[in-house]
């Protein structure tokens, strides 16, 4: 049986840290009082052994590890603690480190540096910092159109696998309207304030917010800035306020590449989405609409105050998880361009080779397509398509004012059509995308007059070849951010 002042193999971390244990031994022994050389002759060992534990670049045994917290009077699990004894400790530790990477010999060209103990610990803060910050940069690249769809296609795999339902954010969601006391009814002006408020955090409509960016949060005077109303609808300024809040609660951090972008971005929605549209308020009205066969979004729209496409977004996070109905999602302009899309009925969206969906162009039998070709162009738009994979219904919406003209479009596999106001339409077509022929190749007598006597000039799309801009933040000017902070400045 092992003493509790010793331990044996079990509690020794397997995972242990030379450098860590190091620096803790260290601090400990000269805590003691201690030389290397007394406490060498404590533990039988001599100085130069000792100091190389210190230093990291020998690992301490199990016997040697009771034998150290003995002689200097502190119980072995404490100097095997996986943190350092002190932030003096941790800044050493981390220059250590830095000096072992090529980047500080090779790429910065510094020389080695052993800190001695004058050297102020602000000091040692200031070179790590600038270390990690070299790093950063180097690790930030453009990243390729390839790499972005590939990180996007990444995303809506897993959004698909958990039926784009979150329920930790819907959890947060929940416990923030319930500390401004939210009762029912549209999520107004004041109680956006009052959630801003309760993070501790002001809003401030400014007229001159630098145009790429569409809020900026800044954590020094603790405050949101977002356009003024010529810029922003009062509609829209409360769903970007909630996706600035969305960051901080739940604690995303400066992203370390475009995938990560992505999903705070994803997430940041969600979570404006659920405080404008509340779980619990919503999902008995869905659950009715669905009793009644007549599910549709205006509710939701009029209900909450918010617009088509908010609608649209919400249902799908909680139709798949509270109704039991697969559902798809898009946003395509009127040339059939896809902007986004979710699906996890199994709609054969058309996709690049590494499964991206946006950018792709829709089928033009497809409801979107007939959507903006039909005589009723703002009308709600179903019809039923019979399509390789299967037959589905859709419902379009084409929203007014935008530039170009956008489609929201939800839907269902044929059998869940039944639930919907809608699903009784009698527009029946046949694609064959993607699969050939369909609309992808012209009809044959217009193949044959024309075929070999046309020669087009394609309009280039240089942002379809071009990286995506570098950054932490891709797009955005960081300079023109921060000269509008220096003008905001308290």
């Amino acid at each position: 049986m092992v003493e509790s002042s010793q331990i044996d193999s079990s509690s020794k971390s397997s995972q242990l840290d030379p450098l860590v244990f190091g620096r803790r031994l260290r601090h400990l022994r000269r805590e003691a009082g201690l030389t290397l050389k007394e406490l060498g002759r404590a533990v039988g060992k001599g100085a130069p052994y000792l100091s190389q534990i210190e230093t990291g670049r020998r690992e301490p045994t199990l016997t040697l590890i009771n034998a150290l917290g003995a002689a200097l009077s502190v119980s072995p699990t404490e100097l095997i603690e996986p943190r350092p004894a002190s932030r003096r400790d941790e800044l050493e530790i981390a220059l250590q480190r830095a000096q072992a990477d090529p980047l500080w010999s090779d790429a910065l060209k510094l020389p080695a540096l052993t800190p001695s103990t004058r050297m102020p610990t602000a000091v040692l803060d200031a070179l790590v910092r600038l270390f990690d910050e070299a790093k950063h940069r180097g690790q930030v690249r453009a990243e390729t159109p390839e790499g972005a769809r590939k990180a996007n296609a990444a995303l809506r795999k897993e959004m698909r696998a958990r039926s784009n339902y979150f329920p930790e954010i819907e959890a947060e969601a929940a416990a923030a309207l319930a500390a401004v006391s939210y009762s029912t009814g549209p999520i107004t002006r004041r109680l956006v304030t009052e959630l801003a408020a309760h993070y501790g955090f002001s809003i401030h409509a400014v007229p001159d917010l630098p145009e790429s960016v569409r809020s900026l949060t800044e954590h020094h005077q603790h405050r949101i800035y977002i356009p003024q109303r010529d810029r922003l609808g009062a509609r829209l300024a409360g769903s970007v306020v909630l996706q600035s809040l969305g960051q901080l609660v739940l604690r995303h951090e400066h992203p370390r590449d475009f995938g990560e972008f992505l999903r705070q971005r994803v997430e940041a929605n969600y979570f404006a989405g659920a405080v404008l549209v509340p779980e619990p308020a919503v999902i008995p009205m869905l659950k009715q609409a669905k009793s009644d066969h007549d599910l549709g979004l205006e509710e939701i729209e009029e209900r909450f105050s918010v617009s088509y496409e908010m609608s649209a977004h919400r249902f799908t996070n909680l139709a798949t998880r509270h109704l039991g109905l697969p559902v798809h999602f898009m946003r395509s302009d009127d040339k059939g361009v896809v902007w986004k899309a979710y699906e996890n009925d199994g709609i054969p969206f058309p996709t690049d080779p590494d499964g991206a969906i946006e950018g792709q162009l829709l089928c033009r039998k497809w409801g979107p397509a007939a959507a903006f070709s039909s005589a009723h162009k703002f009308s709600l738009y179903s019809q039923h398509t019979e399509t390789p994979a299967g037959p589905y219904w859709s419902l379009t919406y084409l929203e007014s004012g935008r530039n170009p003209s956008h489609a929201v479009t939800i839907g269902t596999t044929f059998e869940h059509s039944r639930y919907f106001r809608g699903g009784q339409t009698t527009r029946r077509v046949r694609s064959g995308c993607p699969d050939l022929p369909c609309c992808k190749r012209p009809p044959a007598d217009l193949a044959r007059r024309w075929d070999g006597m046309a020669w087009p000039a394609p309009r280039p799309h240089s942002h379809v070849l071009a990286a995506l801009p570098a950054g932490t933040f891709p797009g955005v000017d960081l300079t023109e951010v921060y000269e509008f902070l220096e003008r905001h400045a308290d």
